[in-house]
Order: structure tokens, then C-alpha cells, then sequence
């Protein structure tokens, strides 16, 4: 099978089947998370539009939510704004046998925090002194913590942002904070620099995704990702099914007297005259 098109761009057909690859090895990996009660923390960080909310649902749409969830959270009630900065994010940290993905994370503080003027500069410093320390005390609890900024070219982002406003199933998806953002490329870019200079440490390191192209980004994450764990394939053996016993004895409620939602889509046949 054919990799790319004429133009350098992966083909449908493979990138679907590789995918759909990629997707199994996921399954296998979260069988071992769970039976070796593994903690396992994904970040996803990047600008506006790069694509975090289609990774993460490429990575999940295959696997259990009771093992892998996602954390995405929203404004800092009045109460978590009075609380140790990162204590809202600790509460949702992976117990044994958990994978948490975070779509966005405390670096907030790093990025729409000090962009935007919602945090003091004390309260930001203070961030970049404490959160390598943070995720020092994570990793050596026995969290697997990795770490993505999703990054993008301002005209790719200016195209992603278009597409939304003309697609009205993906128009919530454009926020008024990414409006304003739109306008402060490099004051983003300025704090995205700021940031990693501080965070990127060899204990827990920054990977960055050139996501400019969906594709590409996301079988590149996925196959990174699955290369930075030592999981084994402990997927249970296949079931074998056994013929349905048959039930005597009991008669079940006549389905006339149940409550069906309207069939809207049924089949009509015409009959021939």
C-alpha cells in the first residue's frame, strides 16, 4: 500500500489501517497499565487549534474509560482560586492501574495565565520555581509522566480557525479566549519559550509535535508514546462461547405494552402494482 499521494501527504486508506494498528498496540498497553497497576499521566499542551482534542480522542475512542479517562478541566471556582495552585490537578492524578490524559494542565499558569494578565507575577514565578519540584515528587511516586506541546504554524492556525466558524458542529470549539489569543501570537510564543526553559528537564522532558499535519502529528504521538513504555501484550486468550441456554418457564412482558422511541429511519417497502 502506497504511503503518500502525489503532493507528499499520507493517503486515507493508510493512515486509516495505520491507525487502526496503532489503536491495538493502545489496547495492549492498557491491558498491562491495568494488570501491573501502572500509573501512567499524558499532558497535552500547544496552541489554540493544534489539534490536543483530536489526539486524545484518537488515543481513547478504542479503550476502556474505566482506564484510561480524560481531564479537562474548565475556569478555577472562586474556592480553587484561594487553594495551593496545583491542588484542583491533583485530585484527578492516575491511582494504580489508571492512564489520565490531561487536555491542558497546570500550565495554564505558563501559557493563558500570564498571556492574558489572570495571574500575578509572583504567582507566576512562583509556578515555574515549584512545578519542576512538583513533577519531581510525581514521577517519583511512580507516575509516568510525559509531556506534549502540540505546535503550529500561524497560517495553519489561521485556516483551523476559519474552518471552524464555517462548520457549525465545530464552532464551540472556538472560544472568545482563542479570539483574543489570535491576536498575541507572540506574546504566546514568548511565553511558550519562557516556559519550556524552565520545565524541560531531563526528569521530565518536553516532546514537541510538529501538528501542522493531523496525520502525520498523530501517528507520530501514538507510536512515540507506545516507545516510551516497556508494556507487554497480556490481552486476555479469546472467549470461546458456549450455545445460549435456553430459558423455559418464564413469559416475558409483551412488547406491546413498552414505551419505543419513534422509529424515524425505518425501512419503507414499496410494494410493486
Amino acid at each position: 500500500m502506497e504511503k503518500f499521494d502525489k503532493h507528499g501527504r499520507i493517503k486515507h486508506d493508510f493512515y486509516e489501517k495505520e491507525l487502526e494498528r496503532l489503536q491495538i498496540e493502545l489496547v495492549k498497553l492498557q491491558e498491562w497499565i491495568k494488570i501491573k497497576k501502572e500509573k501512567v499521566m499524558i499532558i497535552f499542551e500547544g496552541r489554540d487549534a493544534a489539534g490536543k482534542g483530536g489526539m486524545i480522542k484518537r488515543i481513547t475512542e478504542k479503550l476502556n474509560p474505566r482506564v484510561v479517562r480524560v481531564v479537562a478541566l474548565g475556569t478555577p471556582t472562586e474556592k480553587e482560586t484561594t487553594q495551593w495552585y496545583f491542588q484542583r490537578y491533583a485530585a484527578h492524578l492516575p491511582a494504580g492501574g489508571e492512564m489520565v490524559l490531561f487536555d491542558r494542565s497546570w500550565y495554564n499558569r505558563a501559557g493563558v495565565e500570564r498571556v492574558m494578565g489572570f495571574c500575578t507575577d509572583d504567582e507566576y514565578w512562583e509556578f515555574l520555581r515549584s512545578c519542576p519540584n512538583f513533577e519531581r515528587m510525581l514521577i517519583r511516586s511512580g507516575i509516568r509522566l510525559i509531556k506534549y506541546w502540540f505546535s503550529i504554524s500561524e497560517e495553519e492556525q489561521e485556516k483551523r480557525f476559519q474552518a471552524r466558524l464555517k462548520d457549525p458542529t465545530k464552532r464551540w470549539k472556538l472560544s472568545e479566549m482563542d479570539l483574543k489569543s489570535r491576536d498575541r501570537w507572540m506574546d504566546y510564543s514568548k511565553a511558550k519559550d519562557e516556559m519550556l526553559s524552565y520545565t524541560d528537564t531531563k526528569i521530565s522532558p518536553w516532546f514537541v509535535v510538529n501538528a501542522d499535519n493531523k496525520r502525520k502529528a498523530r501517528l507520530n504521538t501514538i507510536s512515540h508514546l507506545l516507545s516510551l513504555i516497556p508494556y507487554k501484550d497480556l490481552t486476555p486468550p479469546p472467549i470461546e462461547l458456549q450455545p445460549r441456554k435456553q430459558e423455559k418457564g418464564y413469559v416475558r412482558t409483551p412488547f406491546e405494552e413498552q414505551t419505543f422511541i419513534p422509529d424515524l429511519y425505518h425501512h419503507e417497502v414499496k410494494e410493486d402494482h
